[in-house]
């Protein structure tokens, strides 16, 4: 399993689509087995779940994504996760102990003013 955490100085990036840095974790049999940091492409609608899937991606964690982009992952069969926050190892390590449930959050806007519930 490929796992991806939008990464901002080592946090879980609040809006996915404004992540400087993606942390892609593979994880094999619950363990880490390899982590690499790749810089984002940049934030076109539509064109990170494609990036993320190219990169065998199956699962993202992040703190808020837009309905659209939720969509977009979901028709390539990637797992989303919405509401994380802290350090990005600790929400991992979290998630693979199953103690990371999504909490639908869905931003509204590209500008991210706080609509998204304080993620």
């Amino acid at each position: 399993m490929k796992i991806a955490i939008p990464n901002e100085n080592n946090m879980v990036c609040p809006h996915f689509g404004h992540a400087p840095v993606f942390t892609i974790v593979e994880v094999l049999e619950g363990k880490i087995k390899e982590r690499n940091d790749l810089i984002s492409p940049g934030h076109q609608p539509g064109s990170l779940p494609i990036f993320l899937a190219e990169k065998g991606v199956n699962c993202v964690i992040t703190g808020g994504m837009g309905a659209h982009a939720q969509e977009l992952f979901q028709e390539k069969g990637i797992q989303v996760i919405t509401g994380a926050k802290g350090d990005i190892m600790e929400a991992l390590e979290k998630f693979l102990a199953g103690k990371l449930v999504s909490s639908a959050h869905v931003c509204n806007e590209h500008e991210h003013a706080g609509e998204c519930g304080g993620h």
